[in-house]
């Protein structure tokens, strides 16, 4: 197939380019830099250098024999998205291209203001641009749970049916965020649901939890195949900072009482989600929803399997509980449904003791990039 990867430069889209190449499809990338440059006006690069798209694609040409088309440009700039669109003709557009961070979108009125004109519109882009230059093009579209937030009842995957006053009818499930960036996903969704039941579109949304993991088979064959490993409150999701952390002597700063329960997915299995959605596109004129986690963890939970693996290794691993600078609910009901993928074929690679340990270990090869300035920044909201 030929397949569009937006966002092709980031944590997910690298190893996803690399794993589709290496499966025959003709691969398309495109990337504007957002997040290395927000990472390096912030101080918060990642734990190890990662080359840029153009030298990582000579390189995985080098092992693979594969081409990958990379395009320097902007999602937001239509005139330069709908120009690849009409040329490439992708059969199938993976949209990894927004600003990805809850904590960023919080940190002040710019990053609030470049986060909502970004996300929201690099997706009206991709949905115009299908519309114009590949009209039979699939979206796959990444969301995230944390448009759900934590109700109080059973979360179903994506829809709900709804019977009131004798009626019964059938509407996506209620979103409620808990941060800008969240906000912006619930948006993504409307719009895409509009102009699916407007124009006929092939979309698929990928509620996803938070990922971990810094290895696939891809990157495995050279450091020069690396993706981004971010342990820093901005860009780190939890239990790849967690493992720094532990690496480093750093308390691992667990958010009030610790309670806080989401949805977790290993990076080669968002990887293998998204396959499984493009060979498996939904059909000209429907929304489908999947919920993309393997299993649920509370934070506490978290620490505790880290603090146990990184004590065998040798560190000395402390949990501190501190002031949970975020507003959510510290102890809560969470019921997911997730069988959605898993009806599609996937296997769930689980966080198991030899996962952590494969994790530490890369980490403690790169223990003396770690600056402890820059894991905790004190964001509120």
């Amino acid at each position: 197939m030929r397949v569009l990867i937006l966002g092709g430069d980031g944590y997910l889209g690298w190893p996803t380019a690399m794993s589709f190449s290496k499966k025959g499809h003709e691969i398309c990338v495109i990337d504007n830099y957002l997040r290395r440059n927000i990472c390096r006006d912030l101080d918060v690069e990642p734990l190890y250098p990662v080359p840029n798209l153009l030298s990582r694609v000579r390189t995985w040409k080098e092992f693979s024999g594969k081409d990958i088309q990379v395009r320097i440009g902007d999602c937001c700039d239509y005139e330069f998205l709908r120009r690849i669109f009409s040329e490439f003709q992708p059969e199938a557009v993976i949209h990894y291209a927004e600003q990805p961070s809850a904590p960023y979108s919080m940190l002040n009125y710019d990053a609030a203001r470049m986060t909502l004109s970004n996300n929201l519109v690099s997706t009206l882009n991709v949905i115009w641009a299908v519309k114009d230059s590949a009209p039979d093009c699939h979206i796959i579209k990444l969301g995230t749970m944390g448009e759900y937030g934590t109700p109080n009842i059973d979360i179903e995957e994506g829809w709900l049916e709804i019977e009131h006053k004798g009626r019964k009818d059938r509407f996506l499930f209620p979103r409620q965020a808990s941060s800008l960036y969240h906000t912006t996903k619930i948006q993504d969704t409307d719009l895409l649901w509009f102009y699916v039941r407007t124009w006929g579109l092939r979309v698929t949304d990928l509620m996803q939890g938070p990922v971990y993991g810094l290895s696939t088979d891809e990157i495995e064959l050279s450091e020069e195949l690396s993706t981004f490993f971010n342990y820093d409150e901005l860009f780190g999701t939890v239990i790849n900072r967690f493992i720094v952390q532990a690496v480093a002597g750093y308390p691992l700063t667990v958010y009030g009482k610790g309670g806080q329960t989401r949805g977790y997915i290993n990076i080669v299995d968002t990887i293998a989600c998204v396959e499984l959605s493009m060979l498996n596109p939904a059909s000209s004129g429907e929304l489908r929803i999947f919920n993309q986690i393997t299993e649920t963890f509370s934070v506490n939970e978290l620490a505790e399997k880290v603090a146990a693996i990184g004590t065998e290794r040798g560190h000395d691993v402390q949990i501190k509980s501190v002031e949970n600078p975020r507003v959510e609910l510290e102890e809560h009901y969470y019921n997911p449904t997730y069988s959605g993928l898993k009806d599609l074929g996937l296997t769930p690679h689980y966080l198991t003791d030899d996962v952590l340990n494969g994790m530490f270990e890369r980490v403690e090869k790169h223990a003396k990039n770690i600056h402890k300035h820059k894991i905790f920044r004190g964001i509120k909201w």
